[in-house]
């Protein structure tokens, strides 16, 4: 049986207020996490998260030992929302064609006139899950890049573009690096976040040994459409931010570069080569934003801004050798610049 439809009026209509929105979210949430949970055992702040990047429009890297259903959440989120989903494992043989299509020539039976047609890659999905991205060479990685920022194609001297919503989740091994290529920074700075995914606490990997173990248990149901997804991603933009919000999120920005802000803070001095660019302060800010409708406020908060700070900054500092040789990462250098810009 399939679950009730969310009522929503007409997308045309101008005069629909938007306060009802975000309650239509808020209450969308809260459906998408009950379905969501029939096949996902806890990870609630990773699937949280998933749901921001979703509705602010973002890409997001996934970082996370094997065996963590990285792959099955996102593949459950798609059912959920009725999206098309389409899945490459990167390999270090793939091509980029593999990823964006290619141009085949082709002879028509009767006129033997001959003619190229393009037959479109995986990336024509509305979620593309991008698994193992760092297995593959940088220009096959680079591949992604004009999809991920224009949501277009261009193959053949021709640009084809990609239905709304389009959005790549990446994921990505941290133990294992034989054989795997860094990720470019510009190809890092496309993504809105990067979530790390941790191991289960001991009753969640319980209960996850036990469904896995029996007989399949029900299978989650559509909550929202394609068209009711673009029609509340448009709210978010929408969602006011007092100017005192739009400078923390700024400030925290600056403080991660060594040469601005971050000068005052011993440990990015010290161990940041780059900061996060601007990119990290507007994703900061529609974060925000999405965070707050999604929770059913129509207004986004500092402390909405400070939530997602590790997710927005953490894979945007590029840390020096030194911070290497002392074993500091960036998630600590991130709590240090919390700590100095202070709520």
């Amino acid at each position: 049986m399939e679950a009730p439809r969310l009522s929503l009026p007409d997308a045309g209509a101008r005069e629909r207020d938007d306060a009802e929105r975000v309650e239509t979210l808020a209450t969308a949430r809260r459906k998408i996490l009950e379905e969501v949970g029939k096949r996902i055992v806890g990870q609630r702040s990773v699937v949280d998260l998933l749901l921001i990047a979703l509705f602010a429009r973002g890409h997001g890297l996934f970082v996370g030992v094997p065996g963590l259903a990285k792959t099955l959440l996102i593949h459950t989120l798609a059912d959920v929302l009725s999206l098309r989903f389409s899945r490459i494992q990167f390999t270090p043989d793939l091509m980029p064609s593999d990823i964006t299509g290619t141009d085949v020539l082709e002879e028509d039976p009767v006129s033997r006139e001959r003619r190229f047609r393009f037959v479109p890659g995986p990336v024509f999905a509305n979620i593309l899950l991008a698994d193992e991205i760092n297995r593959t060479p940088p220009k096959t990685q680079a591949a992604l890049l004009q999809s991920m920022q224009e949501g277009c194609v261009t193959s053949g001297g021709r640009t084809y573009p990609l239905e709304p919503p389009y959005l790549v989740f990446a994921t990505q091994n941290p133990i294992e690096q034989e054989g795997t290529y860094p990720l470019p920074e510009a190809q890092l700075d496309r993504f809105l976040f990067q979530i790390d995914v941790g191991y289960p606490t001991a009753s969640d990997e319980e209960e996850i040994v036990r469904r896995t173990t029996s007989a399949a248990t029900s299978s989650p149901e559509s909550v929202l459409d394609r068209n009711e997804i673009l029609e509340l991603q448009s709210l978010v933009p929408r969602v006011p931010v007092a100017p005192h919000v739009v400078a923390h999120a700024v400030r925290l920005a600056r403080a991660t570069r060594p040469g601005e802000d971050g000068a005052r803070i011993d440990s990015v001095r010290s161990y940041v080569g780059f900061g996060a660019g601007p990119r990290a302060s507007q994703g900061l800010i529609l974060g925000a934003k999405a965070r707050a409708v999604l929770e059913g406020r129509f207004a986004a908060e500092v402390e909405d801004v400070r939530a997602l700070a590790h997710p927005v900054l953490v894979h945007r500092l590029v840390t020096n050798f030194r911070a290497e040789a002392d074993r500091v990462s960036a998630r600590s250098i991130v709590d240090d610049v919390l700590r100095a810009v202070g709520a």
